[in-house]
C-alpha cells in the first residue's frame, strides 16, 4: 500500500512512475458536491408512498414475444406495436441480427423472433434492415437451429412441427417426488414456465395470426424436412441419455391415456390458478405470463373470464415507454422490492439512516414481508418459518433470498424498534434456506440436480437454482451484520463454501451481476461482516485481483461477455455500476486508504451529469448466462452514490472499518 499523502482537503497519493500522469485528484467539496447531487437525483425519483422502481431492460427477445403475443391472441394494438418496432429496429446490431446485450455478438434465437416480430407488425422482408437480419440468420444456419423456446413459439405458430421440440408430456404434474424430474426439483423460474407451457404442449393449439405471418424464408432446410432439431454439443453422456428418451416418447406421446391426460391438465390449470399473483402475474416474469394466457385462451376462456382477464392485464403491466422518444418495450418482470432496498442503502448512507425518506422506504418495504404464505420454498424447508421479501411488487409464493438479506441489513442499519420483529422474521427465514453445502440460492433450497440442466428441454442450462457465491455472500453480509452469536456456525458454513468457490485467479463469479467484479464485490462485503481479517489469503487474492482490472482512467468495467469465455473483469470502458462495486469491495476489504480507490472515487465523480445522474448503456447484470441478460437503470445511479458517500464517511470517521454488510 502505497502512503497518502494529503493537502489542505485534496486526497492525493504518491503513486508508481507509469502512472503518475492519471493520478486521482478529488476535493473535500466536490466530493460532497457529487454526493449531494446523487443524493438529489435518487430522491427525485423516489414515489410518494416511499418505495423506487427503475426500468429493467433484456434483450429484443421480450418485446419480440410480446407483439407475437398479440398475433396469437388476435389483439392487435397497432398503436402500441408501432413504437415497439422502433426500438427492435434501434437496437439491430452491426451484425444484422439481435444481440443479448449492449454491443453482443449475435444471436440466432433472439433474431429470429425480432425478425418475426417485426414482420407480423407490418415491416417489409425487403426493407434493408429485414434483408440484413436474413442473411445472418441464414449464415448462422436458419431458424432451424434456434434454442428450445424459440422453436415451441414457431411451433404455436405453425411454422415448425412439434416434433422440432422435445416432448414435455403434461403427465409430469402426477409424478411423485422420488421420480428423476420432478417440478419441485427445478428452479421457481422453470416452474412457472413449465406448468401452463406443458397444457399448451399438450393441446397444441395454433395462433390465430390474423395477417396470416409466416418466417419460411428464414429456414435454410424447409421445417418438414428437417430431421435432427434436437442436437448437440452434448455437455456429458446424461445428454445423450435424455436425447434417446426424448426419441422414445416422440412417437408415444400422442397415445396416452386420455383420462388420465385430463385429469393432470386440470391440476396444472389449478396449479396456475393458485399462483396467479393478480396483475402482478404468474410467477410475476414474462415467460410464465404469457404462457398462462395463452393457457387460458387455449382452454376456451372467454376474454373476461376473470383468470384469462387478470394473466393479461400482468402482461401489460410490463410495457415501458422508453427512454428514447416514441418507443416502448416489454420487461422482463419489474423490480421495485430490489430497487427500494439497494437505493434505501445508497440514502441512508450519503444521508445518515435516521431520514424520512429512509423511513418511508422501510414502512413500505415491510408492508410486502412475506409472513403468511408459505411458497413452493417450504416443501423442501418445511421447518423454516416464512418471512421472506419477493423481488417484484407481489410474488407470495416465492420469495428471493437475495433480496431478504438486503432489506434486512437495511432495517438494521435504521436502528429503529419497530423493525425488530421483521428482522427476526428475515433471519430465520434466510437461515432456513441454507444448503446442505453451505451455500445460498436465490429462491430454494438445494436445488442443485445438475443432471435436468441436460435434458434436451433445458438446452438454455439454467433450469435450476443451485447455491451462489453471490446470494451466499449476501446472506452472510445479513448474519453477520446482525452479530448473533448462535449463528456463528451458519455463517461459517457459509464461508468454507465461499473459500471453495474463489477462481484461482482470486474473484469469485456473479450469477446474477456482471459479473467477476460484481461477486467479488459481493464476497468482499459479507467477508468483511463475517470478521475474516484482511490478511487471510481468500481476502487479499480477492484484492490483488481486483487491483489488477482498474483501467487507466481510474475505473473499472467488466463485459458481459464473461459469461461466454471473455477475459474475467474486462471491458472496453469503464462504468459506473462496475467502478462503484470494485470501490466498495476494496473498502470493505479494508483497502480505503488505497489510491486505486481515491482514483475510482474521482473517476466516478468525473462522469457524473449536472443533473446528478450518470449514464451507463452497457448491461450489467443476468438472468441466466449465456442466454438472457439484464440492465437494471436503476444501477448507475444507487451504486455510484454508495461508493462515494462511503468513501467518504470513511475519511471523516476515526475508523476505516466498513460498519455494514452491504
Amino acid at each position: 500500500m502505497w502512503p497518502p499523502r494529503r493537502y489542505y482537503g485534496i486526497i492525493k497519493f504518491a503513486m508508481p512512475h507509469d502512472l503518475a500522469p492519471m493520478t486521482a485528484a478529488v476535493t473535500t467539496e466536490s466530493l460532497s458536491e457529487a454526493i449531494g447531487r446523487a443524493e438529489q437525483a435518487l430522491l427525485h425519483r423516489q414515489n410518494p408512498d416511499g418505495h423506487w422502481v427503475f426500468e429493467l431492460e433484456a434483450d429484443a427477445t421480450i418485446p419480440a414475444e410480446y407483439v407475437l403475443l398479440e398475433h396469437y391472441l388476435d389483439r392487435i394494438d397497432p398503436v402500441l406495436e408501432a413504437k415497439i418496432g422502433l426500438y427492435l429496429r434501434r437496437i439491430q446490431g452491426a451484425h444484422g441480427g439481435w444481440p443479448l446485450y449492449h454491443a453482443g455478438a449475435f444471436n440466432i434465437s433472439a433474431s429470429v423472433k425480432a425478425y418475426f416480430a417485426l414482420k407480423a407488425l407490418g415491416d417489409d422482408p425487403d426493407a434493408p434492415h429485414m434483408v440484413r437480419a436474413r442473411q445472418a440468420i441464414l449464415a448462422a444456419g436458419g431458424a432451424e437451429r434456434t434454442n428450445v423456446f424459440t422453436r415451441i413459439q414457431l411451433a404455436l405458430f405453425g411454422e415448425v412441427p412439434w416434433r422440432a421440440v422435445p416432448v414435455m408430456p403434461v403427465e409430469i404434474m402426477s409424478l411423485p417426488r422420488w421420480f428423476p424430474f420432478h417440478l419441485l426439483k427445478v428452479s421457481y423460474w422453470s416452474r412457472t414456465v413449465i406448468v401452463p407451457l406443458l397444457v399448451l404442449m399438450a393441446l397444441k393449439p395454433k395462433a390465430r395470426n390474423p395477417r396470416g405471418i409466416t418466417i419460411s424464408e428464414l429456414f435454410v432446410t424447409p421445417p418438414e424436412q428437417v430431421r435432427d432439431w434436437i442436437r448437440g454439443p452434448y455437455r456429458n453422456g446424461w445428454g445423450r441419455f435424455f436425447k434417446a428418451v426424448d426419441a422414445v416418447l416422440q412417437p408415444l406421446e400422442p397415445h396416452f391415456v386420455k383420462g388420465n391426460r385430463q385429469r393432470c391438465i386440470d391440476q396444472a390449470v389449478a396449479w396456475v390458478g393458485e399462483r396467479l399473483n393478480g396483475e402482478d402475474g404468474l410467477g410475476a416474469i414474462y415467460p410464465a405470463m404469457a404462457n398462462s394466457v395463452m393457457m387460458y385462451d387455449a382452454l376456451g376462456y372467454p376474454a373476461d373470464h376473470p383468470q384469462h382477464a387478470i394473466a393479461w392485464e400482468s402482461v401489460r403491466k410490463l410495457l415501458h415507454e422508453g427512454d428514447e422518444a416514441g418507443e416502448v418495450y416489454c420487461q422482463p418482470c419489474l423490480s421495485p422490492i430490489w430497487d427500494t432496498g439497494l437505493a434505501g442503502h445508497a440514502v441512508a448512507e450519503a444521508r445518515g439512516a435516521a431520514t424520512a425518506e429512509v423511513d418511508a422506504a422501510c414502512d413500505w418495504l415491510r408492508a410486502r414481508q412475506i409472513t403468511q404464505v408459505r411458497g413452493d420454498w417450504a416443501e423442501t424447508r418445511p421447518d423454516a418459518p416464512p418471512g421472506g421479501w419477493a423481488f417484484q411488487y407481489n410474488n407470495d409464493h416465492y420469495p428471493d433470498v437475495d433480496d431478504t438479506a438486503v432489506i434486512g441489513m437495511l432495517l438494521h442499519r435504521q436502528g429503529d424498534p419497530a423493525h425488530e420483529a421483521s428482522i427476526e422474521l428475515a433471519r430465520q427465514w434466510v437461515i432456513g434456506m441454507q444448503s446442505r453445502g453451505g451455500g445460498w440460492g436465490a429462491f430454494d433450497a438445494d436445488n442443485d440436480h445438475d443432471f435436468l440442466n441436460h435434458i434436451p428441454f433445458a438446452d438454455h442450462g439454467a433450469l435450476l437454482d443451485p447455491p451462489t457465491a453471490d446470494v451466499t455472500a449476501r446472506c452472510v453480509s445479513f448474519l453477520g451484520q446482525l452479530g448473533h452469536a448462535e449463528d456463528r456456525p451458519v455463517i461459517d458454513r457459509a464461508l468454507d463454501y465461499l473459500r471453495r468457490e474463489q477462481e484461482a485467479a482470486g474473484c469469485w463469479f456473479g450469477r446474477w451481476g456482471t459479473n467477476y467484479i460484481y461477486g467479488t464485490w459481493s464476497v468482499l462485503c459479507a467477508l468483511n461482516a463475517a470478521g475474516v481479517p484482511r490478511e487471510d489469503p481468500m481476502v487479499e487474492r480477492a484484492v490483488a485481483w481486483l487491483l489488477a482490472r482498474q483501467r487507466p482512467e481510474g475505473g473499472w468495467g467488466e463485459d458481459c461477455a464473461s459469461y461466454e469465455g471473455a477475459p474475467p473483469g474486462e471491458y472496453t470502458d469503464s462504468l459506473p455500476s462496475q467502478t462503484a462495486w470494485a470501490v466498495l469491495g476494496l473498502m470493505a476489504a479494508g483497502e480505503a486508504e488505497h489510491p486505486a480507490v481515491a482514483r475510482g472515487v474521482a473517476w466516478l465523480a468525473s462522469q457524473q451529469k449536472a443533473d446528478g445522474e450518470w449514464d451507463e448503456a452497457p448491461y450489467n447484470a443476468v438472468g441466466f448466462p449465456k442466454v438472457f441478460y439484464l440492465k437494471y437503470h436503476g444501477y448507475r445511479l444507487f451504486f455510484p452514490l454508495l461508493a462515494m458517500a462511503r468513501f467518504r464517511n470513511l475519511r471523516q470517521a476515526n475508523s476505516r472499518q466498513v460498519a455494514y454488510g452491504f
